[in-house]
């Protein structure tokens, strides 16, 4: 199954919850700085895919993975070891030298 659908398409449904699921799926959205409808539509791919198979990538990570294609032909990319050092590297901030 694929499922593509732009911003301006998509369709409404409602769906009731018992009130101790509203409260979790409300908890884990706040924790999660997203919005009820976004989880409840990866909850849905994820059943989906468990249920019938491979889950097709969204237009949105399609879009990503070509943007990073295209930065990996430009050679604008990291290796692991330079992400590691990046991360493991303390960043402080340069001083000004008085003169």
């Amino acid at each position: 199954m694929y499922y593509t659908v732009a911003m301006d398409t998509r369709a409404s449904t409602s769906i009731s919850l018992p009130p101790a699921m509203l409260k979790d799926l409300d908890r884990i959205a706040k924790a999660e700085h997203r919005s009820r409808s976004e989880l409840l539509r990866e909850a849905f791919r994820h059943y989906f895919e468990l249920r019938y198979g491979e889950a097709k990538p969204t237009a949105a990570e399609l879009r990503a993975l070509e943007r990073g294609r295209a930065a990996m032909k430009r050679g604008d990319y990291l290796t692991l070891g330079e992400l590691r050092h990046a991360v493991e590297t303390p960043h402080r901030k340069k001083r000004h030298q008085k003169a």
